[in-house]
């Protein structure tokens, strides 16, 4: 069964620190690029960041550019977001998804319909 599992959210202060991890199961994130997610309290959700297949590509919003960075460890199946410099406004529940329809696509697009989506993982951050 094909699964994403999130984990690595929790609370931090502003200009703290987390990494969120994206685990899969059930199938090999090799071929697929993996997009980050957040939806805060009565927001849509939005497009965090993404990463082609490869790893060659990488993607962010630019409320977090310069703060996040996207990568991905395909020999361990999992994908992650190093984030820094978080600030209140970075307060979301954080979603990690896979776009299996667009196989080892060489350009990731945070606008695609990702397929195959995780639990979420909550991140506060507060003063």
């Amino acid at each position: 069964q094909l699964q994403l599992v999130e984990s690595g959210g929790g609370l931090v202060q502003p200009g703290g620190s987390l990494r969120l991890s994206c685990a899969a199961s059930g199938f090999t994130l090799d071929y697929y690029a993996i997009g980050w997610f957040r939806q805060a309290p009565g927001k849509e959700r939005e497009g965090v960041s993404c990463i082609s297949s490869s790893g060659g590509s990488t993607s962010y919003a630019d409320s977090v550019k310069g703060r996040f960075t996207i990568s991905r460890d395909n020999a361990k199946n999992t994908v992650y977001l190093q984030m820094n410099s978080l600030k209140p406004e970075d307060t979301a529940v954080y979603y990690c998804a896979v776009l299996v329809s667009h196989p080892q696509q060489p350009m990731c697009v945070m606008t695609r319909r990702y397929d195959y989506w995780g639990q979420g993982t909550q991140v506060t951050v507060f003063s």
